[in-house]
């Protein structure tokens, strides 16, 4: 027993060196080349050496492996020798497709392949990157803010430079800066922050951040700051609508705005993943939708795709929001104002039309309601479908499982397999949803769906895809992947499936920024 002891231990350690050794290479990568590496869509930037270990314990749920870090370390080392520009690369995905090929070429002239979109000529003229303002600055402009700062990288994509908000106190700026350093739900900010009153200034880990204070969204200068051509992200909600927008446009310095709301009238509702694409050169004002679209939508669409949705019913339990009363108060809406801290809340929510503006086929099939309950972040979407073709829990399941591993909707869509996980566990997942497998219904033509998403967090990383869309500085997904459909999803069933629930799964990885 001592024996083994000392062998286990003895692999620990020598798995953390190797995780430590593969530290600096993808730091680098993300430092000089703008390259964010990942496995299994699981980021391994800024990641400490027991994070990396989890990250390639996650891979087990695309195998029946664990992914090998001596083969991470040698597409680390090969990526630094090639020195592509700007993308997103999936390691594991990359030696998966190298080891289906027979490995008969070397990895290095596999990878020059693999990469020759983002293989640049070293005499091309740098980007600029996109000046990006936040015009308000609380709970999701403040985690745009950390999301911002985090990627800010090599400098050449998204450049926070200013936050405008209204003065609020004398000592306005420390106590805007206290709030971006401490979070009560999301916990410390990853860095370091000074403050500069004298010159309005927040410097959070090398980002100089100008605080412009102003009332009115249509008499600020930006260019007075050395900021041009940029997009102001208006997570005020004050205006919705075209009209009210549009005010930021006769500011000096301002190309385009998106709102971090539904958008009310004609304007856009763009959610990352299923519409983005519609995103046009002259759309000067867009709309990010809301938080509860944003998770439902890309499952929906999932599932649309597979078996056809007739119809359905979305029931949102959501936490409470800053515009509901702590105690009980006047509030010009019904319920909302009851204490949010003591009560649950059946209000409305127009997430399930929403949808329709994102995924114009399944418009007038939804109906939707909402319960605020007395949590501060995490929320949980119950999908109550109604199929054209019939399935099953484990047919449905793996489906919605696969589409979280390979598809295009990978970045939106996570799914778990755990009989414990509580809200909790999902806070700082950057996926737009996750679906809970365990908790699936289905029979027949009839399903039920759980959807967990931070309503936050999650929600701010889809903006900031929107951002990045907007922007034209979304990173290259290498390699590309292949559109999950029905047939593979269901090709391992046999002719009579169980709807006894699978194995379960390996606990993924969650964090403020996972």
């Amino acid at each position: 027993m001592t024996h083994e002891f000392d062998a286990r231990r003895e692999e620990w350690i020598a798995r953390e060196e190797l995780a430590e050794r593969m530290i600096p290479l993808i730091g680098g990568l993300y430092r000089d080349h703008g390259v964010v590496t990942s496995i299994q869509g699981r980021r391994l930037i800024n990641r400490s050496a027991i994070e990396l270990l989890k990250a390639h314990r996650f891979a087990r749920q695309a195998g029946d492996e664990e992914m090998p870090l001596a083969d991470t370390m040698r597409v680390l080392e090969a990526l630094r020798e090639l020195g592509p520009g700007p993308a997103s690369i999936d390691v594991a995905r990359l030696m998966a497709r190298h080891r289906a090929s027979g490995e008969q070429v070397p990895l290095i002239d596999f990878l020059r392949s693999e990469l020759a979109p983002v293989l640049v000529d070293d005499d091309a003229e740098p980007a600029r990157g996109t000046d990006i303002v936040l015009y308000g600055f609380g709970r999701i402009g403040r985690l745009l803010a950390r999301i911002l700062i985090a990627h800010a990288g090599h400098g050449k994509g998204l450049r926070l430079r200013a936050i405008v908000v209204r003065k609020g106190a004398e000592n306005d700026l420390v106590k805007r800066a206290s709030l971006l350093r401490r979070d009560s739900v999301h916990g410390p900010f990853a860095g370091t922050i000074e403050v500069d009153e004298e010159a309005n200034t927040i410097l959070a880990n090398g980002t100089l951040i100008q605080v412009i204070y102003s009332n009115d969204p249509a008499s600020i200068d930006y260019t007075e700051y050395g900021i041009d051509d940029a997009i102001v992200v208006d997570n005020t909600g004050r205006w919705r609508d075209e009209e009210g927008l549009s005010q930021h446009l006769r500011s000096k310095g301002v190309a385009r705005v998106l709102l971090t709301a539904p958008g009310k009238g004609a304007l856009k509702n763009i959610v990352h993943g299923i519409n983005h694409g519609e995103i046009a050169a002259d759309d000067r004002i867009l709309s990010a939708a809301s938080c509860t679209t944003n998770a439902i939508t890309p499952v929906l669409k999932a599932v649309h795709d597979a078996y056809g949705v007739v119809r359905g019913h979305v029931e949102t339990v959501h936490s409470y929001t800053n515009d509901q009363n702590l105690i009980d108060n006047f509030h010009k809406g019904d319920r909302r104002g009851r204490s949010a801290a003591l009560n649950m809340v059946i209000t409305e929510t127009g997430a399930a039309k929403a949808v329709a503006k994102a995924l114009p086929e399944l418009a007038g099939k939804l109906t939707g309601s909402s319960i605020r309950v007395p949590t501060p972040d995490v929320s949980l979407a119950i999908l109550n479908l109604q199929f054209e073709r019939p399935t099953s829990k484990a047919e449905l399941n793996r489906h919605l499982r696969q589409v979280s591993l390979t598809s295009p909707l990978r970045p939106q869509i996570d799914y778990i397999e755990s009989p414990e996980v509580v809200s909790t566990d999902f806070v700082g997942s950057n996926r737009a949803g996750i679906v809970d497998g365990l908790a699936t219904i289905a029979d027949g033509t009839e399903a039920v769906l759980y959807v967990w998403y931070d309503n936050e967090y999650g929600y701010s990383c889809q903006v900031v895809r929107v951002i990045e869309a907007m922007a034209g500085t979304h990173p290259l997904v290498l390699p590309e992947r292949e559109p999950v459909v029905l047939e593979r999803a269901v090709a391992a069933a046999s002719p009579v499936e169980s709807d006894a629930a699978s194995p379960a799964l390996p606990r993924h990885v969650v964090g403020w920024n996972a």
